[in-house]
């Protein structure tokens, strides 16, 4: 397995917070689950549009690791796989529903033509 030369060193909580849910695909990753609850990855990987399945795989396993998407692993054959936001992952949410509310109101429709985000943080489900 890779093991970085130069030890991550974290010296501020901002950056372990952008490393956790940092990146292009991470926050998606979250606010899809937390939209659909409970997805399997082919799902997920339709949900996500252009995203291959090298990067996902590594971003699913970050955030396990990172314990904010959780994995259960099903004995049925074939094997079933459902991942799913843990509680720690829940507690993110707050957290991007005001990074978009700032985006919605600084982002130009040249960036951001349509609402990318729009229905990630319904409370119903």
């Amino acid at each position: 397995m890779y093991e970085a030369k130069i030890k991550k060193e974290i010296r501020c909580p901002l950056e372990y917070g952008l490393d956790v849910f940092g990146g292009k695909w991470k926050a998606r990753i979250i606010c899809m689950l937390n939209q659909k609850t409970v997805l399997r990855y082919n799902e997920l990987k339709e949900e996500m549009i252009d995203i291959t399945d090298a990067v996902l795989s590594k971003a699913l396993k970050e955030l396990m690791e990172d314990n904010i998407v959780g994995r259960e692993q099903f004995n049925e054959i074939p094997v079933r796989v459902e991942y799913s936001l843990t509680p720690k992952g829940l507690s993110v949410i707050p957290i991007l529903e005001q990074i978009c509310h700032w985006s919605e109101k600084y982002v130009t429709e040249e960036l951001m033509p349509f609402n990318f985000f729009e229905g990630y943080f319904d409370e119903e489900k």
